[in-house]
């Protein structure tokens, strides 16, 4: 049976569960009720034209039907309470890593303040809640149930943007079997005719319904996608090492409004400040272990961050990162960052030292790259 509170009770624990997500370091909150979401349809639509690449999570039966109604996560959910927590870091120099990815992993950080909130509830209460609480790892349409809840609408881009302060958010959620006061859902599309993201995407991959053709999104190709980069896609990412903010860093909305976090988990890593693609050439297993502890980074592995710097220092033009492409080219045991060696190697002019491995490379995929560069050099 549902807990029963009065119309000052119910405003005045809504009152004290914002005010507590506040003080947990979360920068917004809003409420909404756990009707199905609206835009469902769109969802499936984009799943259906393949745009999610190879994010095969994504389309399970159970992913699936769990997304179309919060109930089916948690029966007895009455509200879910949408937070987010600004993490733009202070003084970034660079593009070449995605800024919410300079600091300490989200997952980590927003799951124990989200543990902690739901135990001040329980507190407040003087009972045990049933819950759910995910950031970007359960089935829910993050971006809608925070439009719902009042804390943005749905860009262009297809992020979600606040009209006091821009996109650079992490979103979470917390479905609860407690009546909280919903607040109004932003139902006006303040993007109006810019379509400067658009625009600016290096990969055209916004799409006009406001998704994104993953397939194409820098960010996936430097994250999720495992395997090979598109060859037609690599000059496209230009020195994006991990994740992609183009489309944020042109957006009016963080330009006018967009402020760094004071939050200390979200702030750079000194060799994030600037990061380079020899920086990532040189990273051996053990310091993928020590400097990247408690990173976003590792999510893309030791193997992929070395392929997009290789992909990132053919882009850059200039000799400081040969060395290290030749070593990744020759010592490497995956295949994939020696395939991408290669092709960085070729894109800087450095023939000889694909000759050299010509003759000592066995892998027939790292060894097309390295006759698809002599061959597009002698052309």
């Amino acid at each position: 049976m549902a807990q029963e509170f009065d119309r000052v009770q119910l405003r005045d624990l809504t009152e004290y569960v914002k005010t507590e997500a506040l003080r947990l370091g979360f920068s917004r909150v809003g409420i909404t009720t756990p009707e199905p979401p609206p835009h469902l349809e769109i969802y499936e639509k984009w799943l259906k034209e393949r745009r999610h690449g190879e994010m095969t999570y994504l389309e399970t039966d159970r992913a699936r039907h769990r997304r179309a109604d919060p109930h089916r996560i948690l029966p007895e959910c009455e509200s879910i309470l949408v937070v987010a927590a600004n993490y733009l870091p202070n003084g970034q120099k660079s593009t070449g890593v995605a800024a919410y990815a300079v600091g300490d992993d989200y997952h980590e950080v927003l799951t124990d303040r989200l543990k902690r909130l739901v135990s001040s509830i329980e507190a407040r209460v003087g009972r045990e809640i049933k819950n759910r609480y995910y950031t970007d790892t359960g089935p829910l349409l993050e971006r809608e149930l925070a439009q719902r809840a009042g804390l943005g609408w749905i860009g262009k881009n297809t992020c979600l943007i606040s009209p006091e302060y821009g996109s650079y958010f992490f979103l979470a959620e917390v479905l609860l079997d407690l009546p909280l006061e919903p607040d109004q859902p932003i139902k006006t599309d303040h993007c109006g005719e810019c379509t400067l993201c658009i625009e600016a995407c290096p990969t055209n991959c916004i799409l006009p319904d406001r998704t994104l053709d993953a397939s194409r999104c820098i960010s996936y190709l430097t994250i999720e996608l495992k395997g090979t980069i598109p060859l037609e896609l690599r000059q496209l990412t230009d020195d994006w090492i991990f994740g992609c903010d183009i489309c944020q860093q042109v957006c009016p909305w963080n330009l006018r409004f967009a402020e760094p976090t004071a939050d200390q988990a979200f702030q750079a890593r000194a060799f994030l400040n600037e990061p380079t693609p020899r920086i990532f050439l040189q990273l051996t297993p053990q310091d993928y272990r020590t400097a990247l502890s408690k990173s976003p980074l590792k999510r893309a592995k030791r193997s992929g961050l070395l392929r997009n710097a290789a992909v990132a220092a053919g882009n850059a033009g200039g000799r400081a990162s040969v060395p290290d492409l030749e070593r990744v080219l020759a010592k490497e045991e995956d295949p994939v960052p020696r395939a991408h060696a290669a092709w960085a190697l070729g894109e800087l002019g450095e023939l000889e030292a694909l000759r050299v491995a010509l003759d000592s490379e066995q892998d027939p995929e790292v060894l097309a790259e390295i006759r698809l560069a002599l061959d597009g050099a002698e052309d």
